[in-house]
C-alpha cells in the first residue's frame, strides 16, 4: 500500500473475498485482498492462473460483487451501489481491455466504440465525433467501417482500446491485453495504452502473468497466489 489519504486513492479493498460454488465444495477465489491504488498510479497484478488476478480486476470493474469485504472506487463503496449504479460506474469510471476484445461481431469499429455513449445517453451526432476521434488515436481512421471479422488482432485490441478509452475514465483496467497477440504487436499495444495513461493521469491496473512487461510499464507490482496478496 502505498497511499494514505483517502482522497488520493483510486482504489481501496478491505477483506476482500469471492467465493464461488456449493458450501459443500467452495472456491475461495479472492481470501481477505486489502489494497490501496493511488490515483494516477501504474499497478500491475501479477500471478499465476488461478491465482485470483481477475476475479480482483472484475470487482473493482463492477462487474461482479464480493463475497465479503469492501472495494471502493473514487471513494465509493460499490457494495452500495444497485444494479444500475454498477453499470454506471462501468460507463464513466472505469475503462476495462479485455484479452478476448468483446468486440460485437455484428457492429462495425466505429459502432463498437460508440455503443458505451449511447449507453450514456450522448446525441449520435457527438458519439459518432469522439469515435471517430478515439479510432483516428489508435491508428484506425481507416478501418471504421469493418467488422470485427476483417480485423486483425492488433486492429481488434486498438478498436478495444478505443472503446475503453472513448469516455475518458478515471482508471482503467487491462486484463491480459496482449495475451492474443504476437511480440511486436503486443508492444505496440502496451505503449499506445502508456501514452494515453501518461498524457492523462489515468489509473492502470494491469492483470498478467509477463513479469518483464510487468516490471517495465507499472510503478508497482502487486503479487497474488491463491487468493491472496503475497507482495506489494
Amino acid at each position: 500500500m502505498t497511499a494514505t489519504n483517502g482522497s488520493a486513492l483510486a482504489v481501496r479493498t478491505l477483506g476482500l473475498t469471492r467465493t464461488y460454488g456449493p458450501a459443500s465444495a467452495p472456491i475461495h477465489a479472492l481470501r481477505g485482498v486489502s489494497l490501496e491504488i493511488a490515483r494516477g498510479e501504474r499497478v500491475a497484478l501479477l500471478g499465476k492462473s488461478g491465482s485470483g488476478k481477475s476475479t480482483l480486476l472484475n470487482l473493482v470493474g463492477g462487474l461482479d460483487r464480493p463475497t465479503s469485504g469492501s472495494v471502493e472506487v473514487a471513494s465509493r463503496d460499490l457494495s452500495r451501489l444497485s444494479s444500475s449504479g454498477l453499470a454506471r460506474h462501468r460507463l464513466t469510471t472505469v475503462g476495462m481491455i479485455f484479452q478476448s476484445f468483446n468486440l460485437i461481431a455484428s457492429r462495425t469499429a466505429l459502432q463498437n466504440v460508440e455503443l458505451p455513449m449511447v449507453f450514456c445517453g450522448r446525441p449520435p451526432r457527438q458519439r459518432r465525433a469522439l469515435a471517430r476521434r478515439a479510432l483516428d488515436a489508435v491508428g484506425l481512421e481507416h478501418r471504421l467501417h469493418h467488422r470485427p471479422a476483417e480485423l486483425s488482432g492488433g486492429e481488434l485490441q486498438r478498436a478495444a482500446i478505443a472503446r475503453a478509452l472513448v469516455n475518458e475514465p478515471q482508471l482503467l483496467l487491462a486484463d491480459e491485453p496482449t495475451g492474443n497477440l504476437d511480440s511486436a504487436t503486443a508492444h505496440d499495444i502496451v505503449e499506445l495504452v502508456l501514452a494515453h495513461v501518461r498524457a492523462n493521469g489515468t489509473t492502470l491496473v494491469l492483470v498478467t502473468h509477463d513479469e518483464e512487461l510487468a516490471e517495465r510499464c507499472t510503478d508497482r507490482i502487486v503479487r497474488l497466489k491463491d487468493g491472496q496478496v503475497i507482495d506489494f
